[in-house]
């Protein structure tokens, strides 16, 4: 007979170890896909790493590739601190994206539009955030349906945006006009795309971490994430920081949109994210929630993202395997946070 017992307390090797374990299971795991598919695994492997980390270029391809993912696992982390649900973070890109994009549209001096696409876009996602946070506050609809069906609304808006009014009159594409020069963002290393968005990206999960474990918002919202009842009898106004987080989480979102807009595409499309919302949840898992985690779990996601390129390229091995691999590490890690806090006790079972 198994059961599970709560482990009395965590040591410190554990919660580092735990993590660790489900990113070598997840990668022994997907191996089997590589032999399945015929290709050598240490082959593969080797090219995935070398595509991803194998000189300067490769290095900041994976870091831009990361950038809009350390936004949204930012958003993700910190609406699941306080038990907000926000599984919306790809419509509060796609918000973001949009926003930024007409402001960047608008001709003004470079650095005055950057900014104003930052404000844009931040504002864009945390307007999109704030209607699931309305509906389960005011209604109590479920905070995990209503963000995730938002995601389809967003996109369906946007597509009537690209199709309809921004459709390109000479090409036909589906494509915003361009932003203006003035508004791309800068690049740090010349021949690569390493723009002013990864620097932003790097410096807002330092920033999050120290608002969330050091400053009283950021007890409000651990306290209202872990015990809800006790936060409110504490005098906390629990439904002020839902309001509240949903904007923060929503507006991090946002800023990942300005990021491909401002740094990547420098116009909208209906490709503009492959899917980075939902990327910023198996990253938030990763990282356990801890902002600092998020940047290093983001890193590891981006480099399968590029590797997987790379090594169907090389090897013929499907590109599909990065999906595999994010819905296998965040399953993954789920069972590892289960196992940090109960261990597991077998007794014969008695008749």
């Amino acid at each position: 007979m198994m059961r599970l017992q709560l482990r009395p307390e965590v040591s410190p090797a554990l919660n580092i170890g735990m993590p660790l374990a489900a990113v070598a299971f997840t990668m022994a795991l997907c191996s089997t896909l590589i032999i399945i598919a015929g290709a050598p695994v240490v082959t593969a492997y080797g090219v995935m790493l070398t595509a991803a980390f194998g000189d300067t270029y490769a290095v900041t391809e994976t870091l831009v590739r990361a950038t809009p993912m350390i936004f949204t696992g930012l958003a993700v982390a910190v609406a699941f601190r306080a038990k907000f649900w926000n599984i919306g973070a790809e419509g509060q890109l796609l918000s973001g994206a949009v926003l930024s994009c007409m402001v960047g549209a608008i001709s003004m001096p470079g650095a005055l539009a950057m900014f104003l696409m930052f404000v844009a876009g931040s504002i864009g996602g945390a307007l999109t955030a704030l209607v699931p946070a309305v509906l389960r506050l005011k209604f109590k609809v479920d905070d995990v349906v209503s963000s995730l069906l938002l995601n389809s609304v967003i996109l369906y808006g946007l597509m009537a945006l690209i199709e309809g009014p921004w459709k390109d009159s000479l090409s036909g594409y589906p494509i915003s006009p361009p932003i203006e020069d003035s508004a791309n963002f800068p690049v740090f290393i010349e021949g690569t795309r390493l723009h002013l968005g990864v620097l932003a990206a790097f410096l807002a999960a330092p920033l999050v971490w120290f608002v969330i474990a050091r400053t009283v918002f950021g007890f409000k919202i651990r306290a209202t994430g872990e015990n809800p009842e006790a936060a409110r009898y504490g005098g906390i106004d629990t439904r002020r920081v839902i309001f509240t987080t949903a904007l923060l989480s929503g507006g991090l979102a946002g800023l990942a949109g300005v990021c491909q807009v401002g740094g990547v595409h420098y116009q909208v499309m209906a490709e503009i994210s492959p899917g980075y919302g939902y990327s910023g949840i198996v990253i938030a898992m990763l990282a356990r929630l801890n902002p600092l985690g998020v940047v290093p779990a983001a890193i590891f996601l981006s480099a399968v993202m590029v590797g997987a390129d790379a090594m169907s390229r090389a090897t013929g091995v499907p590109a599909f395997i990065g999906q595999v691999v994010q819905g296998v590490a965040l399953l993954s890690m789920l069972v590892a946070l289960l196992l940090t806090q109960y261990r597991i006790q077998f007794r014969q079972a008695t008749a």
